[in-house]
């Protein structure tokens, strides 16, 4: 990871890339598409907001992020939050948590995935908390402190059995690979899905870094205008389309039922990979 550099040291930045998915079986489809994403300090939201005109905390602008859309999702401090989290894990209060994720776009914003990165005083990553969400408004968060062995320079590599329903067209009989690179001249993520009979669903993050500054703002919102509504949008559209291919659709299950969590409350730590 010493090529890719130190976690930025801005209060915030932007990650400019693309996301693919590509779907193995019962049928193989495969779409990609250009986004970018937010890295925000949770410890320097006040000083974020000063980096443009065109970019707020808590306010309407062109380019926004609300902690309310995080988390607890009631507006509280998203820093304590995580800090909970990883004092239930065995944790010591980290250094600083960069939270990855879409920023609001006019107002609005969906995150079909949100990644917190925390780090201690050497800027060392401690533990990463994944935060997934579908779009049934539920929000599920699985806690990952990070293991002897899962850190290499090719990146992190963690494992998570899954435990909260997401796409109706793939069963809850499911295990995660996650494979990270953390923040720094670029970031990525690469999640496998895979059932007892091997490789499902394999999607990637990919992104380079560039200075949230007004400039670089206006040029991404204008090559990826209304981002918000090209990520739901692309949900829907996809699914449609899986939809067309005949592939069976598994209903929500009821809140509570077996390895589906509806909830806010986080699972507990992922195994090494």
């Amino acid at each position: 990871m010493d090529a890719n550099g130190a976690p930025p040291d801005a209060a915030a930045c932007l990650y400019s890339g693309s996301v693919m998915h590509a779907r193995m079986k019962p049928v193989a489809h495969r779409f990609d598409y250009d986004v970018f994403s937010l890295l925000i300090d949770l410890d320097r939201l006040e000083d974020a907001a000063r980096l443009s005109r065109f970019f707020s905390i808590r306010r309407f602008n062109l380019v926004s992020f609300d902690p309310k859309d995080h988390g607890p999702r009631d507006g509280s401090d998203l820093r304590q939050h995580v800090d909970g989290l990883l004092e239930a894990q065995g944790l010591e209060r980290p250094s600083k948590v960069l939270l990855l994720a879409y920023p609001r776009i006019l107002g609005t914003v969906f995150n079909p995935l949100a990644v917190y990165y925390a780090y201690d005083a050497s800027d060392a990553l401690v533990a990463v908390v994944y935060e997934v969400r579908n779009t049934f408004g539920d929000l599920h968060q699985y806690v990952a402190p990070v293991r002897e062995g899962q850190l290499s320079a090719a990146g992190l590599r963690q494992d998570q059995e899954k435990l909260f329903y997401v796409s109706p067209f793939i069963d809850m009989d499911q295990h995660y690979h996650f494979r990270l690179m953390p923040p720094g001249k670029s970031v990525r993520i690469r999640i496998l899905e895979t059932d007892d009979e091997g490789p499902l669903l394999s999607a990637t993050f990919s992104g380079n870094h560039k200075p949230l500054t007004s400039s670089v703002l206006l040029k991404l919102c204008i090559r990826i205008p209304l981002l918000t509504a090209k990520v739901v949008g692309g949900i829907h559209w996809q699914a449609f389309k899986i939809w067309r291919k005949r592939v069976r659709f598994y209903p929500r299950p009821a809140p509570g039922a077996s390895r589906q969590s509806s909830s806010d409350h986080p699972s507990g730590p992922l195994a090494a990979g």
